[in-house]
């Protein structure tokens, strides 16, 4: 009796163990395949957002410290040590001050110290894109290639359109008109359209030198 008793609950046991088996063996061959193939795809999308989203902070945080507008690197492949400077000996007499939005006041380009007539050559090789009046003041600009222009006034120059430049070669005088009538050129430089810093450009200026006043003790 004990054993009759006992024999259809070894059985229901049996098959308990079995459908546990079963169960399992299905999670691991039916259900966590489709998981990881739903799950991979949002973890590569979730990093790849992520890679994007570091990359355009620090792109933007490169553009702020060069002075370069969001979205146009600065494509200077202007050789070794820069550009030349146009006028020796090319002292800053006001700083390059981007402004906030397009059409917003700021002082887009560098003002260095210059004397009338004082004659100006070019920074780069190029080609003449505009020389004439805008205003109040003779502004040459010149095309370097590659979205590149670099623009000078007042200057007065009798180059037609389309003339090429050589680097160092003499395009204009200093003359007079606009913000610099006071005895100073106006150098600005555009990247794709856009005005960028022009000591993105040019040789650094070198640092001061403190020389003695009398002989030396």
């Amino acid at each position: 009796m004990r054993i009759g008793s006992r024999a259809p609950g070894l059985r229901e046991e049996r098959r308990g163990a079995v459908r546990r088996v079963l169960l399992r063996v299905l999670l691991r061959v039916l259900i966590l395949p489709a998981l990881l193939v739903v799950v991979a795809p949002v973890g590569a999308a979730s990093g790849a957002a992520s890679d994007a989203a570091s990359g355009a902070a620090s792109g933007a945080a490169s553009d702020a410290a060069s002075g370069a507008p969001p979205g146009h690197p600065v494509r200077a492949a202007v050789g070794e040590g820069g550009w030349q400077w146009p006028v020796p000996p090319h002292v800053p007499v006001n700083a390059y001050a981007a402004p906030p939005t397009r059409y917003a006041a700021g002082h887009r380009g560098i003002d260095l110290a210059v004397s009338p007539g004082q004659p100006v050559a070019a920074p780069a090789d190029g080609v003449v894109r505009f020389a004439g009046v805008v205003v109040d003041r003779p502004v040459l600009t010149l095309d370097h290639g590659g979205g590149v222009l670099s623009s000078f006034e007042p200057v007065a120059s009798d180059l037609p359109v389309g003339t090429p430049v050589a680097r160092g070669a003499v395009v204009a005088a200093v003359g007079s008109g606009g913000h610099c009538a006071a005895g100073c050129l106006h150098v600005g430089v555009r990247v794709d359209g856009e005005y960028v810093s022009p000591l993105l450009f040019f040789a650094r200026v070198p640092p001061a030198v403190l020389l003695p006043l009398g002989p030396a003790p």
